[in-house]
């Protein structure tokens, strides 16, 4: 039987700062995440919640940036992942976390679209794991030769038509998988 897990990538404080260069539509994803995570705990699927780190910097382990925002910070019976690379599952437990809760079905959302989200995504979807994105869940900033939207717009149009055998990636929106999940 199919078991799903919401697996929040990265959106800590560092997606709002410096406040000029804040990630794509940051607030209203906040609301999403927000609304995301109640619908998973109450329905009990499990919440994964992956954490960037890098030393030096504003993902170093601590800082007020890499911290959660307050409003989706870990709740007990979350399960929280350290990282220091762009994939999720690169020497982390990310794997065996979802083997002992039989989770066959990820809700990928969070940061930064083109970054760690297309890696963790690609490599869940060829490691087996039925994988939708939460279009409107995940985002980026601005860079030096593409926007955000262009950015995101972009990596849902390849991940919806990527070829990974028997496995396509599905995209979806918060409205949909809360949907689901009240069932």
């Amino acid at each position: 039987m199919p078991r799903a897990a919401l697996l929040l990538i990265d959106f800590q404080n560092a997606v709002f700062e410096p406040p000029a260069a804040k990630a794509e539509d940051a607030d209203a994803i906040l609301g999403h995440l927000t609304r995301l995570q109640a619908a998973a705990r109450a329905a009990g699927v499990p919440v994964v919640m992956v954490q960037h780190e890098e030393a030096g910097g504003e993902w170093e382990r601590g800082t007020d940036t890499w911290a959660w925002p307050a409003a989706i910070a870990p709740q007990p019976g979350d399960h929280l992942i350290s990282k220091e690379s762009c994939d999720a599952f690169r020497d982390t437990e990310l794997a065996a976390v979802l083997a002992k809760l039989g989770v066959t079905d990820l809700y990928v959302c969070g940061y930064a679209t083109e970054f760690c989200l297309d890696t963790s995504i690609r490599r869940a979807a060829s490691d087996g794991f039925r994988v939708k994105v939460i279009a409107d869940a995940q985002t980026t900033r601005n860079r030096p030769h593409l926007s955000a939207a262009a950015l995101r717009q972009h990596h849902l149009w390849v991940w919806e038509n990527m070829s990974v055998k028997d496995n396509p990636i599905g995209i979806t929106e918060t409205a949909a998988v809360i949907g689901a999940w009240k069932g």
